[in-house]
Parts: C-alpha cells; structure tokens; sequence
C-alpha cells in the first residue's frame, strides 16, 4: 500500500473529517511547507524519529521553527538519543524523511508531542510523502497518534 493510501485508511478509521491536502510541489521541509500552505513555519508539525542508546526508538513531533533539547528528549526517556538516520526513519515509520507522518507508522513507536505544537489552532503534519499535508488540532494529534505531551523544545 502506498504511504499515502495508508495515512488515507488510517484516517477513516480514526477521525474521518481529517482531510489529507496533496500539492505539486515539494513540500518536504518546514520552509516549503508553510510556503505551499501559506503559512508560518511554526505551523508545519515536524516528525522527527529519535534512536535510544537501548535501541529503541521514539517520534517527537514539535512546531517547524523550534529547535529539539537534546537533555530533555534523554530526561524523558531515560536514556541518550540520537537522530534516526534516513534508513532508519523508512525502516520503522514506513514513510521517507521529508513526509514523515506522526501516525499510520509501519512500527508502532511512542509518539511525544511537543507542547511548542498549542501555540496554533491548525499544524500540518505531513501524510506520507514530501507533497501532502494535513491539518490536524493538537488534541486531534494526541487522539490519533496515543501520544503523551512533552516539553523538549528550545526556541518558541
């Protein structure tokens, strides 16, 4: 099943009314994101897959213009981390960096929410490729992904 056809079923199943939007060009980056949307930075939602030292993985999803504390993602889950490399990041979440979906993921993984993710009514988290997006209300995100809410971002 394609990467974006999975986002599709994931939704109906979970919250119907979720839309995804599919655009020409790219928007694989929080820069090109907002640009496409016509919004802030701040907006894009940023899944970042995170590699424990245990190996075990974790997603952190946080606003597009914040930085991720290294420290505080540790203090969260108890051990270092480091970023996931892009093999990695297709291996566990099924999806290519640049369309990183918080949900649908191909392994289950703990999904952490930023709280940087309030300051905005609307985020848009990409849909499983580096031209989709969908609008999703922070709530919405802790319903559909089982997150638990972190602070572990600099910069908002």
């Amino acid at each position: 099943m394609k990467e974006i056809e999975r986002v599709r079923s994931f939704l109906q199943a979970k919250n119907p009314a979720i839309r995804i939007i599919e655009f020409e060009q790219d928007t694989s980056t929080s820069f090109l994101a907002a640009q496409a949307l016509g919004t802030e930075v701040g907006q894009i939602a940023k899944s970042m897959l995170f590699k424990s030292k245990k190996d075990d993985y974790i997603m952190v999803v946080s606003t597009g213009d914040v930085k991720i504390d290294a420290k505080a993602v540790k203090d969260l889950v108890g051990s270092r981390v480091r970023m996931a490399n892009e093999v990695e990041v297709l291996d566990v979440t099924g999806f290519p960096v640049g369309g990183v979906c918080p949900f649908a993921l191909k392994t289950p993984v703990p999904v952490y929410l930023d709280e940087s993710l309030k300051r905005y009514p609307v985020v848009y988290a990409a849909a499983g490729t580096a031209n989709t997006a969908v609008p999703v209300t922070y709530q919405e995100l802790l319903e559909i992904t089982g997150g638990q809410a972190c602070r572990v971002s600099i910069g908002d």
